[in-house]
């Protein structure tokens, strides 16, 4: 199967656009990028492709990290952005425990569908990009094409669960095969 262009692209954070940690990534300085992923949201960028982030922060409720950490590593990856011409749309995250039962914490689709709602995008002209199953899921649950890549949690997703989706190595490799089908 081969990707086609989307409107719009949803990316989850950590395992996709920077590394992740199993201890999560609490301050600027644990917060890298894997190769490639920045370059990628230029391409989309220039492509006029909205790119947008949903993600699962819920080290904020348990008392990891504050939201202005949060949204201090958030800087990072757009100040990062900007010194190579490139940007994110829309940052949405969820602060939620996965106790609270929240309408916005990943499987569920609640972040997703606010940024679909946001820019008037209808859900088939939108792909989601993530390494966790619970990504796969809210992308799904949205109505969004979804696929996974192998990097952060991505290899034990593929170990974990029976996988029918496209499978890409990374998020630079995801980019540019919807770029040339396009």
């Amino acid at each position: 199967m081969t990707l086609q262009r989307k409107k719009m692209v949803i990316l989850d954070r950590d395992g996709v656009i920077n590394y992740d940690s199993d201890e999560f990534i609490k301050t600027p300085d644990e917060w890298r990028p894997i190769p490639g992923s920045l370059s990628a949201i230029k391409k989309l960028n220039d492509a006029g492709i909205i790119v947008t982030v949903a993600s699962n922060q819920s080290g904020v409720a348990r008392g990891l990290f504050s939201e202005t950490a949060l949204h201090t590593i958030h800087r990072k990856l757009t100040d990062l952005l900007a010194e190579r011409g490139a940007h994110i749309d829309q940052i949405e995250y969820c602060a939620h425990a996965p106790d609270h039962h929240c309408e916005c914490r990943k499987p569920k689709a609640g972040m997703i569908n606010k940024l679909l709602k946001q820019f008037k995008i209808d859900p088939k002209d939108a792909i989601v990009v993530g390494d966790a199953f619970r990504d796969l899921q809210a992308g799904q649950a949205a109505g969004c094409d979804v696929v996974l890549v192998k990097t952060g949690k991505g290899e034990k997703t593929l170990t974990e669960h029976k996988i029918t989706i496209p499978v890409f190595s990374d998020l630079r490799s995801v980019v540019d095969e919807m770029l040339a089908n396009g």
